[in-house]
């Protein structure tokens, strides 16, 4: 049985797509975003989340540098590179589809 918050497989990348859309973030502010966002139901562990994070540098949809945290602590920022922007809009298209024929599958009587 999944618990509350799970997320759907396949979602992760590109809500962490979704959470760097709006500029760069640390692997905490991306789980914190997507968190908040979703008013409080998704939670994203690290055991998943910097996996994701690694996954999608080396496709080369993020990029990534070093630098300092709200706390004055050396963290890794993540920005979505133009590939990253391609490949989000794409995602979120293919989200529209399937979650609409969802919709229309469950309201069958």
């Amino acid at each position: 049985m999944e618990k509350q918050g799970d997320l759907v497989q396949g979602t992760l990348d590109m809500l962490v797509l979704k959470a760097l859309a709006r500029g760069a973030k640390h692997g905490y502010g991306v789980a914190e975003w997507i968190h908040e966002s979703s008013n409080d139901v998704l939670h994203v562990e690290e055991g998943a989340l910097y996996p994701a994070l690694h996954r999608l540098e080396l496709k080369g949809l993020l990029s990534a540098e070093w630098g300092a945290s709200e706390n004055n602590r050396r963290a890794k920022y993540y920005a979505l590179t133009a590939a990253g922007r391609k490949k989000l809009a794409e995602e979120a298209e293919y989200w529209r589809r399937m979650s609409a024929a969802i919709a229309r599958v469950m309201q069958m009587a």
